[in-house]
């Protein structure tokens, strides 16, 4: 299916009411520019082969689909997982990276800034970057840069500046601050590869369609495997790439329910979750209007969670319109959550799921749906990077 089938966002980068593009008058004409340019390449046969080739032959795509036997038998479901972690580097941000990278190319940019939270974004543009010969710089906060210390050493090795932001949280909304700071003073030879379905437009329509290749090719398979489409197709929101590159596929069929599942933190206060769409209002955030996290003053609040992937204020306009029109529904997982996800599916099914992942799964062990449902999952990562996390938050125990 081709990128321009996806519905909306409209002209002036609206998923409805949500979209647009709040940004300083010095990034207007680069965003036109990016606009300009993918809509004239995001169909055009070279561009495509080119992309389709490296996904193939590089990422490693078609990723697998698989049944999760002993898992389905502890949930009472049918479940499959997307396998996002099989890709190179780990996880579904290189869909993104590889096909931006290519449009920066396109557009004569000769440098390359990113921002990263678990460090997989980053690791996934580095490795970019690598591939074709340039200049990489990725913004993470300090908090972030200590708890995913693997993924920073990475992308070093890959030839990435690592720079730590240490203002505000230093955590993810940091990092896009700084990004963005910086490509409003370099952005004549310079690409901002951001990485989730966030931002001024085009950012959100460009990201989802880069990703929506996890949806297509799911459907595809789900319905060789089970001679029909899910019950339910589930997936951790965060920013909200994988979620969008997965959900893209079903939007509006009849009988499928849509689930994003937030990161619920340790608690339902302010500052202890990252839970945009199910306790956050709508606001203005890094250039778009979505559902964000704030306090009385409309202040962007703080955020919690044991997934620094996961631990934004805000999500894409996209799945807010996805809420408001009710075509998707929103619900969280807990740090206790994630942590019995993890183990679940590393004990059940011999696969190390990244936390952000996990609060999927840990979400399905509540079985939260009717017996019997067959389900999707987007696995958007492996655990890799998460696993001195996961044994300090067990006490260094080791399941036998």
């Amino acid at each position: 299916m081709s990128a321009s089938t996806a519905a909306r966002p409209d002209e002036r980068g609206r998923f409805g009411a949500f979209g647009g593009r709040y940004v300083p008058e010095v990034l207007v004409p680069a965003l036109d520019e990016l606009h300009a340019a993918w809509t004239a390449l995001r169909d055009e046969p070279s561009f495509r082969g080119e992309l389709h080739a490296l996904l193939r032959d590089y990422v490693g795509r078609p990723s697998a689909l698989t049944f999760a036997p002993r898992l389905s038998e502890r949930t009472g479901y049918r479940v499959y997982l997307k396998r996002e972690d099989l890709n190179h580097t780990g996880a579904h941000k290189i869909n993104n990276t590889i096909g931006q990278v290519l449009l920066a190319r396109r557009l004569g940019k000769r440098r390359i800034i990113a921002e990263t939270g678990a460090g997989q974004h980053g690791v996934a543009t580095a490795t970019a970057c690598a591939l074709f010969g340039l200049p990489c710089v990725v913004y993470m906060g300090e908090e972030d840069t200590l708890r995913q210390a693997v993924n920073v050493s990475r992308m070093q090795l890959l030839g990435a500046e690592v720079v730590s932001v240490t203002a505000g949280s230093r955590t993810l909304k940091e990092a896009i601050n700084e990004a963005l700071r910086d490509w409003a003073a370099s952005v004549r030879d310079t690409h901002y590869v951001l990485g989730s379905v966030v931002g001024p437009h085009p950012f959100p329509a460009l990201v989802r369609d880069l990703q929506r290749v996890i949806g297509d090719e799911a459907r595809l398979q789900f319905r060789e495997a089970e001679g029909r489409d899910p019950d339910a197709v589930v997936a951790c929101v965060g920013g909200g790439s994988n979620a969008i590159g997965m959900f893209t596929a079903f939007v509006g069929l009849p009988g499928i329910r849509l689930v994003g599942v937030e990161a619920g933190g340790r608690g339902d206060r302010l500052g202890e979750h990252c839970r945009s769409l199910t306790l956050g209002r709508p606001g203005v955030l890094h250039g778009a209007f979505s559902y964000l996290l704030q306090d009385e003053e409309g202040q962007v609040a703080g955020t919690h969670s044991i997934s620094a992937g996961l631990d934004y204020p805000g999500v894409g306009p996209e799945h807010a319109y996805l809420k408001q029109r009710g075509l998707a529904e929103y619900v969280s997982a807990s740090d206790a959550d994630a942590l019995d996800g993890f183990r679940a599916l590393s004990e059940l099914e011999g696969i190390l799921p990244a936390l952000e992942p996990a609060h999927a799964i840990g979400w399905l062990l509540r079985r939260p749906l009717a017996e019997g449902s067959r389900v999707l999952v987007c696995l958007s990562g492996r655990g890799d990077k998460d696993l001195d996390t996961v044994r300090s938050a067990l006490g260094g125990e080791s399941s036998g």
